[in-house]
């Protein structure tokens, strides 16, 4: 029997929604860490903006590097569990421990010691994200071994997805819940309470994908191994020569371009935005949690609005639609004054529009641009070209904290350790935050329309594309 007279390989809805809650604890520890380490790392460890911009450069552009190297060891992993379940396994509990260490103030590293928290807090941060990547790169790998049926993948995927946006959100809630219940407690017990709570929830939650998918996965493995002495052995590409393919692709490029500045712009204003509350509009923390999930809360429930409107009028228009809200909004936090806060959130729920595009048109374009390569060289590889996007998402964010931590060290912010009195920040500091939080997004927003508006893909276009590509195999298969 061949592969495509099969029978659809059809998995339980408790299987895939237990794969799903594999997302959900890398989700919550990521938007945490997007919108509260950089304040965590001024304002409770007490460490110098430009140190702490820096640690989290060093731990993004790790996790970027590392992706490469976990999956080429993942790849050739051999036990009785398979390839992936014992990195998923051996990952979790390293992860959720270095990811409480990372929100711990070190009693042994004094806050004038700032060469010694820097290095600690690097350190932590290095173990962390290899940990990270040796957790979610095998499991999201399980996508593609859970099933080889096209619809049922497609499944498997919304579920994966499902969870980690709702992971997002949910971090922030726990936030929220933390900062409001320990109201009275210092900011080192409040980030404490919130690390260990995410980790406990990541633990449960690694625990119950693996349950659910562990004698799937196995059944899995023994198939592939049985079935890998009849496969031609696949040729490993060297990077050089995989870079020639990236930079072949023009309209790759010019999505990458779009993804790069818009995640930029959203760094930008996630690793400043608890400053900017607390320090521009004189409200406690627990405003700027509330603030980050209603910007996260509506973009995702606006992901589904968006994706309905892009198959009627466009990939492209719908960009320039969600980032033209997304401009407003960064544009009236330029010049928001205490005691405006139901303006402020307004705002951020505008800004939420301009958001739920980015996530979604990047990611919808670069199908587009994969089949615009196998149209021009006759061969599909999606590896490359998601792998490098997923490198570019990463260095936005190392970038967008990294370019915030130095600006505010250049105008003379003051960190300030847990237990004491806020400093009063100098004017120069403030408008630092405002620029930060203002025209610095709205800069790389516009350049992301720039690269928007070169991206030479219509509908048209995609739809002759495709129909070469049917003509092509169609000769092929007559031949």
């Amino acid at each position: 029997m061949t592969s495509s007279d099969a029978p659809a390989e059809k998995l339980r809805t408790i299987t895939r929604l237990a794969y799903g809650t594999g997302e959900l604890g890398p989700a919550m520890a990521g938007s945490t860490m997007i919108f509260f380490q950089f304040v965590f790392l001024t304002n409770t460890a007490g460490l110098n903006a430009a140190y702490a911009g820096t640690v989290l450069l060093i731990g993004k552009i790790w996790d970027a590097v590392n992706d490469p190297l976990i999956g080429w060891l993942s790849d050739r992993t051999r036990s009785p569990w398979g390839r992936r379940l014992p990195w998923i396994t051996a990952s979790a509990l390293p992860f959720a421990l270095f990811f409480l260490l990372q929100w711990i103030v070190p009693g042994f590293v004094s806050q004038q010691n700032q060469l010694g928290l820097f290095a600690y807090y690097s350190l932590v941060s290095l173990v962390f994200n290899s940990c990270y990547t040796g957790l979610i790169l095998p499991h999201n790998a399980l996508t593609a071994e859970l099933s080889h049926d096209y619809d049922e993948r497609s499944r498997i995927t919304a579920s994966r997805m499902a969870f980690s946006l709702g992971g997002s959100v949910g971090g922030l809630l726990l936030a929220l819940a933390v900062f409001k219940g320990l109201a009275h407690a210092s900011s080192a017990v409040q980030f404490a309470c919130l690390g260990l709570s995410v980790a406990a929830f990541a633990i449960v939650a690694v625990a119950c994908c693996l349950t659910g998918i562990w004698r799937t996965v196995r059944a899995k493995e023994r198939q592939r191994e049985a079935n890998l002495a009849s496969q031609p052995r696949a040729r490993h590409m060297p990077f050089p020569e995989q870079l020639k393919v990236v930079f072949a692709n023009g309209p790759f490029l010019i999505v990458c371009g779009i993804y790069l500045f818009s995640w930029m712009a959203m760094q930008f204003t996630a690793s400043i935005l608890t400053l900017y509350v607390e320090s521009c509009m004189g409200l406690p923390r627990d405003e700027g949690s509330l603030l980050a999930l209603t910007v996260q809360g509506t973009a995702l429930v606006l992901i589904p609005v968006w994706g309905w409107l892009s198959v009627r009028v466009g990939k492209k228009p719908v960009y320039f639609y969600g980032m033209i809200f997304w401009l407003a909004a960064q544009c009236g936090l330029l010049f928001l004054h205490r005691g405006q806060t139901g303006l402020l959130f307004l705002l951020g729920f505008i800004a939420g529009f301009g958001i739920s595009v980015c996530y979604l048109i990047p990611n919808a374009m670069l199908p587009d641009t994969i089949e615009y390569d196998e149209l021009r060289t006759g061969q599909r590889r999606e590896g490359i070209f998601y792998g490098f996007f997923v490198f570019l998402q990463k260095v936005a964010l190392a970038l967008g904290t990294f370019v915030v931590g130095q600006a505010l060290a250049a105008a003379g912010y003051i960190s300030h350790g847990a237990g004491q009195v806020a400093p009063v920040q100098p004017e120069s500091a403030l408008t630092a935050i405002r620029i930060a939080i203002g025209p610095l997004p709205a800069v790389a927003l516009i350049i992301g329309m720039i690269c928007a508006w070169k991206f030479p893909i219509t509908k048209a276009k995609h739809i002759e594309i495709l129909r070469e590509l049917a003509e092509r195999k169609r000769v092929q298969t007559d031949s």
